[in-house]
């Protein structure tokens, strides 16, 4: 198979597909990759770097997505990616299709087999190509939190760990998972003062067990949400229903009984985000306010560190690559059912329910498609 890899183009995306390292393993199955030309130096592995693997350099996206029989990719493809998919091909990548009309009808339109990172699943239960992602993001929220408290970028002026003498900032986390868990250890491990929300008992459990008094751990509803808000300096919105848009946890309502110069930063935006208020922003610019709180959105953090994130997410990724290079998409599907809840869109057809529902589509089962 030849496997493709574009440049990323979204808002200062430097992460990319395949790492050489997973280049020199495809070539070791016996595929080919074609990688456009400067793909990997935003993580700091250069044209050569990939030739020494066995990648061929394209000198443009156009020829990659012309030749290769799968694209794999890290961000949602843009509009003008999107307009290159043709029927048949196989896009492997983050998609994060409910919140994305515009982007679920092209791929439609496209008759392209698009399979998604987020919503592929293991034996537990869990997202494991999600996770490393998500624990980046998770750690990156407090910085970017810590960041946009400062005075100069319209925060309150308010260090996470305080000094001695002076209280630390409050830090509200809601949701317990992936990204609630690593942005809490952060917040603990700056002394700031810390609560997580969540609805689960197992991971309300969880949570409490490990944190023990360095957190506070609280049952997650409307009441709870809204006094926590209220006093809060800093807030995590750390939620997630796969394949579907992220509930809305923060209302607008909301924002009138916080500190003037709190934080709120939305891991969930690319599902839409769990704030009222929320719009997608970019690392160029990364925050807004809205009734005097400061909102951070940019949907695509871990790019800011690419380098970590790409190794962390090829970690995760790369034996799905192989499996679908191998054994072709439909083969791969079929022998495994965590790799088919992936399946997003096949043949003009949408085939993950959550999209479908808030998307008005018909929804099409994966297994239908592959006993066709």
């Amino acid at each position: 198979m030849l496997i493709g890899v574009p440049r990323e183009i979204k808002n200062h995306e430097y992460r990319v597909g395949l790492t050489p390292e997973s280049v020199a393993e495809l070539i070791h199955h016996g595929h080919s990759v074609l990688i456009e030309t400067g793909a990997g130096d935003g993580i700091g592995d250069s044209d050569e770097d990939y030739v020494a693997a066995g990648a061929e350099i394209a000198p443009d996206a156009h020829t990659v997505f012309q030749r290769a029989d799968m694209i794999v990719k890290v961000k949602e493809p843009q509009a003008s990616e999107r307009a290159m998919l043709r029927q048949g091909q196989v896009l492997f990548t983050y998609l994060h299709l409910a919140p994305d009309p515009a982007q679920t009808r092209d791929l439609v339109d496209s008759g392209a087999v698009a399979i998604a990172y987020e919503t592929v699943t293991d034996a537990s239960g869990g997202l494991p190509l999600l996770k490393p992602m998500s624990q980046v993001a998770g750690r990156m929220s407090i910085q970017a939190g810590a960041n946009a408290l400062e005075k100069a970028h319209g925060g309150r002026g308010v260090l996470l760990g305080g000094v001695p003498g002076v209280q630390p900032a409050k830090v509200v986390v809601l949701g317990g998972g992936v990204v609630g868990y690593h942005a809490a250890e952060n917040a603990v491990g700056l002394s700031a003062d810390v609560t997580i929300l969540d609805k689960s008992p197992a991971a309300l459990e969880r949570l409490s067990g490990h944190f023990g008094a360095k957190a506070r751990v609280l049952y997650s509803n409307k009441a709870s949400i809204a006094d926590a808000v209220a006093s809060a300096d800093l807030v995590i919105g750390a939620v997630l229903i796969p394949g579907a848009s992220a509930p809305k946890l923060v209302t607008r309502d909301m924002l009138s009984t916080m500190k003037q110069g709190a934080v709120l930063v939305d891991v969930a935006i690319d599902q839409g985000g769990c704030f009222e208020t929320s719009h997608a922003t970019t690392h160029a610019d990364p925050t807004f306010l809205v009734d005097g709180i400061v909102h951070y959105c940019v949907a695509n953090m871990p790019g800011a560190v690419a380098r970590t994130s790409t190794y962390a997410l090829n970690n995760a990724t790369l034996p799905h690559v192989v499996r679908l290079a191998n054994m072709g998409w439909r083969d791969a599907l079929i022998a495994d059912p965590h790799l088919r809840a992936g399946l997003n869109v096949w043949n003009g057809r949408v085939t993950c329910a959550p999209v479908a529902a808030v998307q008005d589509y018909e929804f099409t089962a994966p297994e239908t498609v592959l006993a066709a």
